[in-house]
């Protein structure tokens, strides 16, 4: 981040970087010009981007079958499980253990754990159970409950057993606190797992997680949880406020039930209100504020965004142009405009009333988006190549590329869209009241990034996950992870992307159109066991549908990514009817990377 401190993984120097340059340099003779430069681009590229999610909310009254729906996308290379914690009892005087998260403040080896592996214990199901990797090492312990409830996992929690549900986004506040036991030992991660473990409601969710932050200390980024259950979402939104203190702030506010709320990495509530019923808050909010001097009541309500927020992370509309989209695809009535005045705009309402009730597909078409068809169209112009591929790579690099050892005075920005390239996994959590609760909450997982993955349904009542989309390592090609099928196709695709997405989306279409069509029958089936007193039965129907599915696709995904090298070897499309058919440039494309200054007579050029 420009003016942030870099801290190259090699551990071989650290320092302070801005766009003037390097200000500080410690821990290291440089030996010469060529060789500063070298280790700084091997800093530079290994430096793994803050973690960015995009997040939505839909009301029962705004959704197409009377759900309650939260989504999220985890816009980091991280940890790409989704785990199952199974329910459990726990004997008087029991402590529960608070671990340290790599969404917080990047990978810490001091607190245990892997790069690649966000939780390593004994104390929460087989999946987190590694061996081989450093167990994690607890920041402190808080009183454990009697018994705690069962539920999904992933950076954040997913989806506990009574359909409570959450969604995540990083924000940047005015202050980051490190973690420091016995001070600060919560992150928004493990106050989403203690709240799955512990509530059946959003509202109990929220005052609990509210008063771990305030008895225990809050570090880390801000941050933005998406709480829902079968009647109702919030907003809750949270923050640091001093480098050495202990406690934070939070706020929470209702979304009504007939809107669509959406975040991406920035504070989205602004006025904080006294004595209302669709808002709570922690008793320092105003205290804090006044304090630090961020507040003046005499100019007005407390902004929560503008007072403890920071803006937008990396540069202008990182964040808003996603909202700008995701609202206008909910809405696209109020025709909202792209531009602001600035990163506290007041152009984007708090939620949006649907122009037409929003069904699961809906909600993830809106993560799938690369703004096509807007004058941010990704798949379109030089930087796409000439087969359309949206990914914008991040980094720094090319800013000390200059031969002559000086940095670069090139400044600018690539469009973030909500698809990104380094999505670990995103979800659509469905929560229906009208329905028993191992029924009525499925989440809707996709693994990777969201364009080229396939959203399966696992249901809350499952006696477990398959062990597919349990295994995710980065740094390891694993053909039995459901994680490393789909990461493996989509890196793929982007050699040949316009061509390669269409066969993507077949088999998208396939599974999804599947799995969509089934549902209500399976359901049904499930709901009639359960009435009949089978609820073991009902679960147990559940759970290998889900796992039966989940089977055909990782078999089905490795089979594409075969069917893509062959189809597309060498950049030719290879048939039963035809091998090495070309696939030459697109016109215009040719013109802008010089194909006419080529060698097309022996005449030397002039230029």
């Amino acid at each position: 981040m420009p003016g942030g401190t870099i801290k190259c993984p090699f551990g071989c120097l650290e320092m302070r970087g801005s766009r003037s340059g390097i200000r500080q340099l410690k821990g290291v003779e440089v030996m010469g010009r060529f060789f500063f430069l070298f280790v700084l681009v091997l800093c530079l590229v290994g430096v793994q981007p803050a973690l960015a999610c995009t997040t939505l909310i839909v009301g029962k009254d705004a959704s197409f079958d009377g759900s309650v729906m939260v989504s999220h996308s985890d816009d980091g290379l991280n940890d790409g499980s989704l785990v199952y914690v199974p329910a459990m009892d726990h004997k008087p005087g029991s402590r529960r253990a608070v671990f340290y998260s790599h969404a917080a403040l990047d990978f810490k080896p001091q607190w245990g754990g892997s790069v690649s592996h966000r939780i390593v214990t004994r104390d929460r199901g087989r999946a987190y159970d590694k061996t081989g990797v450093k167990p994690s090492v607890p920041l402190g312990f808080i009183p454990q409950v009697e018994h705690t409830y069962a539920y999904f996992d992933a950076n954040y929690g997913v989806m506990n057993e009574h359909q409570l549900s959450i969604g995540e986004c990083t924000d940047k506040a005015k202050v980051h606190p490190e973690p420091e036991p016995g001070k600060r030992i919560f992150y928004s991660s493990e106050l989403s797992r203690v709240a799955l473990e512990r509530t059946k409601t959003a509202r109990e969710a929220i005052r609990l997680m509210g008063e771990l932050i305030e008895k225990y200390g809050y570090y880390g980024t801000g941050e933005t949880l998406l709480v829902v259950d079968p009647n109702e979402g919030w907003v809750m939104e949270m923050a640091g406020y001093d480098m050495n203190g202990t406690g934070g702030v939070w706020v929470a506010q209702r979304v009504p039930d007939d809107m669509v709320f959406v975040a991406a990495n920035q504070f989205r509530i602004r006025e904080v209100r006294k004595d209302s019923d669709d808002m709570m808050f922690s008793g320092n909010i105003f205290d804090i504020a006044r304090q630090k001097g961020w507040w003046d009541p005499s100019k007005g309500s407390l902004d929560f965004a503008a007072v403890y927020g920071d803006g937008e992370f990396h540069h202008p509309y990182y964040s808003l142009r996603r909202v700008w989209r995701a609202l206008s695809l909910v809405a696209p009535s109020l025709n909202l405009s792209p531009w602001v005045e600035g990163p506290f705009t007041r152009a984007y309402p708090f939620a949006v009333k649907p122009d037409r009730k929003m069904k699961v597909q809906d909600l993830f078409a809106i993560h799938r988006d690369n703004y096509e068809g807007t004058e941010f169209d990704l798949t379109r112009g030089l930087a796409a190549g000439p087969f359309g591929n949206p990914t914008r790579f991040e980094g720094n690099a090319e800013s000390v590329a200059d031969k002559e050892g000086k940095l670069s005075p090139l400044v600018g920005e690539f469009e973030r869209p909500l698809n990104i390239y380094r999505c670990v996994y995103s979800y659509v959590n469905q929560s229906r009241k009208w329905l028993p609760d191992a029924i009525g909450g499925v989440v809707w997982f996709g693994p990777d990034r969201p364009a080229t993955t396939v959203l399966m349904p696992f249901y809350a009542g499952a006696f477990d996950l398959p062990d597919s989309v349990q295994r995710a390592d980065i740094l390891r090609l694993d053909r039995k992870s459901m994680w490393t099928s789909f990461n493996y196709v989509a890196n793929y695709s982007m050699l040949k992307y316009a061509f390669m997405i269409k066969d993507i989306r077949t088999e998208q279409g396939r599974f999804e159109g599947a799995a969509f069509g089934n549902q209500k029958d399976l359901e049904t089936k499930a709901l009639t066991l359960w009435q009949n007193g089978n609820r073991a039965g009902a679960r147990e129907l559940l759970t290998r549908y889900s796992d039966k599915n989940a089977a055909g696709i990782l078999d089905a995904w490795w089979e594409l990514s075969e069917f893509l090298y062959v189809k597309y070897n060498d950049g030719y499309i290879n048939t039963d009817e035809e091998i090495a058919h070309p696939v030459f440039y697109p016109a215009w494309w040719l013109k802008q990377v010089g194909f006419e200054d080529g060698p097309t007579s022996y005449k030397q050029k002039t230029r």
